[in-house]
């Protein structure tokens, strides 16, 4: 009959079955916040095989996350287990910028040129896009990509001016997209601080203070 598949032992009925902790080896991590952060219902999630409990800093402040933990050790306390926690730091980001007139979105249509502009006070539409990065006109090149909100738009670099801080680049795919989305540059090494001010500032006043 031949080597058994990887996983050609798993029914239906094997995923539904409760799960044995104690013979699991898999280690779960799950994001703390406001729909599971009180004592009921860490306690579900430790029960349900929580093994590392993620505070996620790119939200919040010291007080609310120590208030959470306060209540995750009560939580492990009244259930006997250890739970890992993991400061997620926010890390340094790059962000397109506002627009103008007080839009909330804008469209953006395949083939059409969008330029990015390093100046962040500007106010941005279809045409030109304010970007957060200084260093963006000498750190791409023409052909790259620029991804957009989670990779939801793609642009590709046609051109780069240093001196106006300016790059010129071509709309991939239609999008509409918000204020202050995400970008990010494949294949760059980007001219910002592994670990910024707030990170360092995470790190040794709650991390180190909390025992983390």
């Amino acid at each position: 009959s031949g080597p058994e598949l990887r996983g050609g032992n798993i029914d239906l009925a094997a995923i539904q079955a409760p799960t044995e902790v104690e013979n699991r080896h898999t280690k779960i991590v799950c994001t703390l916040g406001p729909a599971c952060w009180d004592v009921p219902m860490l306690e579900k999630l430790i029960d349900a095989g929580m093994s590392v409990a993620r505070f996620n800093f790119s939200h919040g402040d010291h007080e609310g996350h120590k208030a959470c933990l306060d209540r995750l050790r009560e939580a492990a306390s009244n259930k006997g287990v250890h739970v890992a926690v993991l400061l997620d730091t926010k890390g340094p980001e790059i962000r397109s910028g506002f627009f103008a007139d007080g839009a909330k979105s804008i469209n953006l249509v395949k083939g059409e040129t969008l330029t990015l502009t390093t100046d962040y006070a500007f106010k941005g539409s279809a045409q030109k896009l304010a970007c957060s990065y200084p260093s963006l006109p000498k750190s791409v090149n023409p052909g790259q990509k620029i991804l957009v909100a989670d990779g939801s738009l793609v642009l590709t670099v046609l051109s780069c001016d240093e001196a106006k801080g300016e790059v010129e680049t071509r709309i991939d795919n239609n999008a509409s997209i918000g204020e202050r989305k995400n970008m990010n540059l494949p294949g760059v090494v980007v001219d910002l601080p592994t670990l910024t001010e707030k990170d360092i500032s995470d790190i040794k006043d709650w991390g180190c203070k909390n025992k983390v």
